[in-house]
């Protein structure tokens, strides 16, 4: 696996685009010198494959063009400087041997000092690089496109970069997807695995433990669109993400005791599957058989699994949940076993490429929409809206994507209807409100495969 020394690009000033050119002369302006690199990270839509990575299953994402761009200057004093052009984002700055890290404030720089401290501790760095840095955001904040975790990254590899450390891309998704824990989103490792392993040209199959990723050749023919809500959601602003993680590995507890398994050291859904060594199909079947559609209270939680409320509060509950009083584990483990077999499915068309392959993708994300909705319960009015117009208006599929509760939708629609389907979904969707036409511009954009996180250096 190469480093990412290996990804370097050497690029003169005179060629930079302007987007980089603009982005130096506002370092220069901001901390009266240059910035000796810049680095890239770019956000992902999740085609299929949704709430399933924390749970070990295998996902199906591409990177996008929008990204999180750094320009970077090490400096001798152990101070990091961070500001952003984007003047609503405050400037931030602090001693890089005393990282502080706000959980109930989510704030941008949050997520810049947890790809740092990750690469800090990794190495266990005692007198870590100080660091001024300008940072550009092209990502919609708060849109299920992964914005959060390309700071991360991309804050993750600016720090290896700055500190003349080396690491493999595997090596630095895995640290990136730890240390994005340190606000307190339990997530799965999907946004930052494609952020520095995707490809120009391709999506991938990402898998876990071991981590490793597989070109998924798009069929032609067929356009992805994406399509913000205009809902913002912030992972870590909300219980909403953690709740469901929980409900996940309670739902793992029962399966486990039911069948017999060393409960207490089954964490992910996917242990069960692996330890029974059944088909996705037969977990569906055990979980009908075990399960019951009703909510499970915390005392009926406890009567499964033979143990005390205190136990299940200071064992099992994570902190932010101890309050929860109810849990959903029928449709959450129900949600997970049909989307990972859906997942599956996907990556298989895509190879074989039958003449109906657009069709069958298409069912599928359809599929995977109303699971979300029904099963995962993480759509919202908005987001089902926004499915049902493009299904109106062309689109051969269409889905929530990212962690859902707001942000963006991705379609699949014939390339050859592209312009139409645009214009429709525009009309019908963003001009019909004020506020939503206001940012009708960044809102609706087709796109393509993207390359990963880069480093860039000037010749």
């Amino acid at each position: 696996i190469p480093v990412f020394y290996a990804n370097t690009v050497l690029l003169n000033v005179s060629n930079l685009p302007f987007r980089l050119q603009k982005l130096k002369e506002m370092f220069i302006s901001k901390f009266g010198s240059a910035p000796k690199f810049y680095a890239r990270a770019p956000g992902r839509v999740n085609l299929i494959g949704e709430h399933i990575d924390y749970c070990g299953y295998a996902v199906l994402p591409m990177a996008i063009e929008q990204d999180i761009l750094i320009a970077v200057e090490p400096v001798q004093t152990q101070v990091v400087q961070l500001a952003n052009i984007n003047s609503s984002y405050l400037d931030f700055s602090t001693s890089v041997n005393n990282i502080q890290i706000n959980k109930t404030k989510p704030q941008w720089h949050n997520y810049f000092l947890c790809g740092l401290k990750g690469i800090q501790e990794h190495f266990g760095l005692n007198n870590p690089t100080g660091m001024n840095c300008l940072l550009d955001g092209t990502i919609p904040p708060s849109s299920g496109l992964s914005s959060s975790s390309a700071l991360v990254c991309c804050a993750g590899l600016v720090t290896l970069r700055a500190n003349g450390k080396t690491l493999s891309k595997v090596e630095l998704a895995e640290i990136c997807t730890k240390s994005e824990r340190y606000i307190g989103t339990e997530g799965g490792g999907m946004d930052q695995s494609i952020s520095f392993l995707a490809e120009e040209g391709t999506a991938k199959l990402i898998e876990f433990s071991p981590l490793r990723a597989t070109d998924v050749r798009l069929p032609s023919g067929a356009t992805f669109v994406i399509a913000n809500s205009c809902v913002e959601m912030n992972k870590a602003a909300t219980s909403h993400y953690n709740i469901r993680v929980m409900e996940c590995r309670l739902a793992t507890k029962l399966l486990s005791k039911s069948k017999g398994l060393e409960w207490r050291k089954m964490l992910r859904l996917h242990d069960v599957q692996t330890k029974l060594g059944v088909s996705l199909e037969e977990m569906l079947t055990i979980v009908e058989e075990v399960l019951h559609p009703e909510p499970y209270s915390a005392e009926e939680i406890c009567k499964c699994l033979g143990i005390s409320l205190e136990e299940l509060r200071s064992q099992i509950l994570s902190q932010n949940m101890q309050d929860v009083s109810t849990f959903k584990l029928y449709q959450r483990a129900k949600h997970v076993y049909s989307e990972a077999a859906r997942v599956l499915e996907f990556q298989k068309i895509c190879s074989e490429a039958p003449a109906n392959a657009l069709q069958l993708l298409g069912e599928l994300m359809k599929q995977s929409h109303i699971s979300c909705r029904e099963m995962y319960e993480c759509s919202c009015p908005e987001l089902d809206r926004l499915v049902d117009i493009c299904l109106q208006f062309g689109a051969i599929g269409s889905r929530l994507t990212g962690a859902g509760w707001g942000g963006c939708t991705v379609s699949m629609v014939p390339t050859d209807k592209l312009n139409i389907f645009l214009k429709n979904v525009k009309k019908a969707y963003y001009q019909t409100d004020g506020q939503r036409l206001a940012v009708e511009n960044n809102s609706l954009f087709a796109t393509k495969p993207g390359r990963g996180a880069l480093v860039f250096v000037e010749a």
